[in-house]
């Protein structure tokens, strides 16, 4: 079991109040001279006088170590002291009304070395606000009026050092989970659970996480009861954009409580709208920090299988090109051979342009997993768009799908030919294997192309009219190794197509309406 700190520091300009303290948390430093005092036990017991308060502490107290500070500045040399010997103080006894720092002033001072300490104001007298106090000394305080008794002293020393000792395991788990390098499966459950958590602690069956990004723009990852609902996310993340709220701060809007780390944020939907205790705002900052990071953590080791599968597969396909070039290279020879005795036939051309696009697509598959930068050219869109509605309809039994454009002849954009085509021809192959698979009646993909003047680029869309992609899939799709319910899929087509939009300094975006919507827009 990790050792529980019971260091308490006592800050008092008065030696009787500071002794006794230490006296009533420290029985056992007394009890030897005590017990040789026999005239003082004789006495007791000739005249009937009631046996001192203070006994030895039992198994289940704390064995308390105190020291003593006559004025702020001296118990601040004892906290810069501790803290560089690591060994910190849990509780701190102070005085309010001192000669020189009172005590305000001496746990403010304190604050900038050690917020974690559990400060406890003993007073008479105090010229400050318990709002006050708060405000500058955090909420991590506690306040006790003189007199005092000695029973009192035990109890908030007690609890006090438990406090303590609970929130620094608490951190130290916390902590470790963020190190760990989980699954993002794992990890959904790992923050599932950490989340109820988190609930309960603030006492609400409501809260949300998810990302907020530096647009504002939020991502729901994880909720729990029916917060969507009765909160209004767009006005709520504009007035959290309006607070400038800094990463790693954790606030309170009335009844919703916000804690942000870097990307990642919690909303908490309180029961009750009274301002939450520093503890359980403590806990819900240490929460998102560590969750935050075991998400990072989680998307690092789930980026570094991806490269490692793409890292064999590439292996693979620079084996099989090897093989596949020379009869690729023969095909096209085979052609040429035909042109010379004057075959006349629109086949010729066609195997042509299959053997051509067959090495285009290794050389492509190649270039997406060394990232390699792309070769802008002068581009007709709409002989593109035209050459892989040929080379896909080609040889297929697809009689029940219908594929209309929708293309200008005069649209040009600077792009990589080889690379476009294979984006388009990804996402309509896509399209005509979803619509082929459910045998669809009247299916239909629908391509499109215009250029935005206002926004100075272009804009492809490519919908079917088929089931459209899953909502769980839909913010993942153009990951690696994620596939759209296809038979033969590898699950890269879309990661191709994406980083090879992305080359070109363009984006791509889905969304179903009645189908699926593919968008892609091009900078002109």
């Amino acid at each position: 079991m990790k050792h529980v700190n019971t260091r308490v520091l006592v800050i008092d300009d008065e030696e009787m109040v500071r002794d006794n303290i230490e006296e009533i948390l420290m029985p056992h430093k007394y009890a030897a001279e005590e017990d040789d005092d026999a005239m003082l036990i004789a006495s007791n017991i000739l005249f009937d006088t009631p046996q001192p308060v203070l006994t030895p502490h039992t198994s289940n107290l704390p064995e308390f170590m105190v020291d003593k500070a006559s004025n702020g500045k001296q118990g601040l040399q004892h906290v810069k002291e501790a803290l560089a010997n690591n060994e910190p103080y849990a509780v701190i006894f102070l005085d309010m009304r001192m000669p020189g720092w009172d005590g305000l002033e001496t746990a403010m001072q304190i604050r900038k070395y050690d917020t974690k300490a559990e400060i406890i104001f003993i007073t008479a007298y105090s010229d400050r606000s318990i709002a006050e106090i708060i405000d500058k000394a955090g909420q991590n305080v506690g306040y006790h009026c003189k007199p005092y008794a000695s029973e009192e002293i035990i109890q908030l020393a007690t609890k006090a050092v438990t406090d303590y000792s609970r929130l620094r395991n608490l951190e130290d788990l916390i902590a470790s989970i963020s190190s760990i390098g989980l699954n993002k499966y794992q990890l959904t459950s790992l923050l599932q659970n950490i989340l109820y958590q988190v609930a309960n602690s603030v006492d609400t069956d409501m809260a949300l996480l998810g990302k907020l990004d530096d647009d504002f723009g939020y991502e729901k990852l994880i909720s729990t009861g029916a917060i969507e609902e009765k909160v209004n996310m767009e006005v709520l993340i504009s007035r959290v954009k309006n607070a400038h709220i800094a990463p790693e701060e954790v606030v309170q809007f009335d009844d919703m409580v916000l804690a942000r780390m870097n990307n990642y944020s919690v909303f908490a939907l309180l029961k009750d709208p009274g301002r939450l205790k520093t503890e359980k705002m403590y806990l819900l900052k240490l929460f998102v920090q560590n969750a935050a990071q075991a998400i990072v953590n989680a998307e690092l080791t789930e980026k570094l299988l991806q490269k490692e599968k793409l890292s064999a597969v590439g292996n693979a396909i620079g084996m099989v090109m090897h093989d596949l070039r020379p009869p690729i290279k023969s095909l096209m020879m085979i052609t040429d051979m035909m042109r010379e005795d004057n075959v006349k036939s629109e086949w010729v051309d066609i195997m042509e342009d299959c053997a051509k696009q067959a090495s285009e697509i290794f050389d492509d598959f190649l270039a997406f997993i060394k990232e390699a930068p792309i070769r802008k050219e002068s581009v007709n869109i709409s002989d593109v768009i035209n050459n892989v509605v040929k080379l896909t309809v080609t040889g297929r039994n697809i009689p029940h799908v219908t594929i209309e454009q929708n293309v200008p002849d005069t649209l040009i954009i600077q792009g990589d030919e080889s690379k476009l085509k294979r984006c388009i021809a990804n996402l309509v192959n896509n399209a005509i294997n979803i619509l082929d698979q459910r045998g669809k009646q009247n299916a239909f993909i629908s391509i499109t192309a215009e250029n935005d003047i206002a926004n100075n680029q272009m804009r492809i869309v490519v919908r079917d009219s088929g089931p459209g992609i899953p909502e769980d899939m839909l913010k993942t799709l153009f990951e690696p190794f994620v596939t759209r319910a296809t038979v033969n899929g590898t699950g890269l087509g879309l990661a191709i197509v994406k980083q090879f939009v992305i080359a070109h300094c363009g984006t791509i975006t889905v969304h179903n309406d009645n189908g699926a919507v593919f968008t892609i827009y091009l900078p002109v």
